[in-house]
């Protein structure tokens, strides 16, 4: 599980390019196979237990499981107001100042004594300061990526329906443990003078949005849970959610989520996971005992680059350690290295292309069989 900062304003709108026009086969057992022919990925769906703040008898409810509109995200992460009723929920996102009014200010407050090139070079010194800055905007919630170990991918990309329905529940089930984990252990908001203390909440307000691959269309099942920077303090009133608290418990959520999806594929799906060492600079792994690393590699083209010579996470990282050490002559700290691997998942970071599930699963199930020879990653025939 990874957290990214959302912003206020139109920050949602890639969930919203990424979800299918159509609305699927009603029929069809699961929400994610529902849409197997359609091209993008199933609409958003409400989670949280602070969907019952939101609901002042008047209005009809939204429950865990709603499907999200468009005009929902809008209303609560665009403007941070109900997004049904439309109504405050305390204070409204700030509205902080562009470039050019900040410009305009500090260069009314010169020294009116100041004139000719040395004003206009002051000036000038002003812009540059402000256009550096980086753009300032209100957080709206937070995008908390919840994605199981490739060795669930693999499998789930090249099973039959029936497992595919399982995988996903097992992951869906790790989610919202983790999610409860957090209303229950992390979530809290902050009051008092300069928010010197926390205050227990209702309970977060969230969408959940499944997507199918990876940015390189290889099998990677994983949901963005965005919550709202929007929560109702146990005193019935509106605050923001303490993110330093989320954000240092982030290592501990993502390892629990981990735990979550290993005891549900095993309860569910009746396997057994094993240890994986993954390389240097990296934490020992876990995956599925009995899927073959030549199916994982396969099918990590993110990692570690793809068939069409695009460089991959691990080459790009690899890369800038050595230009860390040609510039300060010594080894990267480990939170350094992390660093320089994030920055390398944003260089190598293609564009997302949308495609239907069948085409996704007939893709799959073909260049397994390639590097197989035909076998099920769990010794049955694909």
């Amino acid at each position: 599980m990874t957290i990214r900062v959302m912003s206020s304003g139109k920050g949602y709108e890639y969930l919203l390019k990424s979800v299918v026009v159509g609305d699927g086969d009603r029929e069809m057992s699961s929400p994610l196979t529902r849409y197997y022919t359609e091209t993008g990925n199933p609409p958003g769906t409400w989670v949280g237990t602070g969907l019952m703040s939101l609901d002042d008898g008047r209005t009809p409810a939204l429950a865990e499981g709603d499907t999200v509109t468009e005009e929902h995200l809008a209303r609560l992460l665009g403007d941070g107001i109900h997004p049904v009723t439309g109504e405050k929920l305390g204070k409204r996102f700030p509205s902080l100042q562009p470039p050019r009014e900040r410009i305009a200010v500090r260069v009314a407050r010169l020294d009116p004594d100041l004139r000719g090139e040395a004003r206009a070079a002051a000036a000038q010194r002003i812009r540059e300061e402000e256009v550096a800055k980086m753009p300032r905007t209100a957080v709206a919630g937070f995008d908390l990526t919840f994605s199981p170990p490739k060795s669930v991918s693999a499998i789930w990309g090249v099973a039959d329906a029936g497992t595919q329905t399982l995988i996903a529940r097992a992951h869906h089930a790790a989610m919202r443990d983790t999610i409860a984990l957090l209303e229950d252990r992390v979530a809290a908001t902050r009051v008092g003078a300069g928010g010197v203390a926390q205050m227990p909440i209702v309970g977060v307000i969230a969408t959940a949005f499944d997507h199918y691959d990876s940015r390189a269309a290889d099998p990677q099942l994983h949901t963005h849970v965005v919550m709202s920077n929007k929560v109702q303090g146990e005193d019935g009133r509106w605050r923001t959610l303490d993110s330093r608290r989320l954000h240092m418990a982030a290592v501990a959520l993502s390892e629990s989520y981990n735990a979550f999806v290993t005891d549900h594929t095993a309860r569910l799906l009746g396997v057994t996971w094993v240890p994986v060492d993954r390389g240097k600079d990296r934490n020992t792994g876990w995956e599925i005992e009995g899927v073959p690393a030549a199916l994982i590699a396969e099918f990590s083209r993110r990692t570690t680059g793809g068939s069409d010579g695009g460089e991959g996470i691990e080459q790009v990282k690899n890369q800038l350690i050595e230009q860390y050490i040609a510039e300060h002559g010594r080894q990267p700290s480990a939170a350094t290295i992390a660093k320089l691997r994030q920055q390398a998942t944003l260089e190598t970071r293609p564009e997302k292309e949308l495609h239907s599930l069948a085409d996704l699963t007939a893709d799959w199930r073909a260049r397994a069989e390639v590097v197989l020879g035909g076998t099920h990653p769990l010794g049955r025939s694909i």
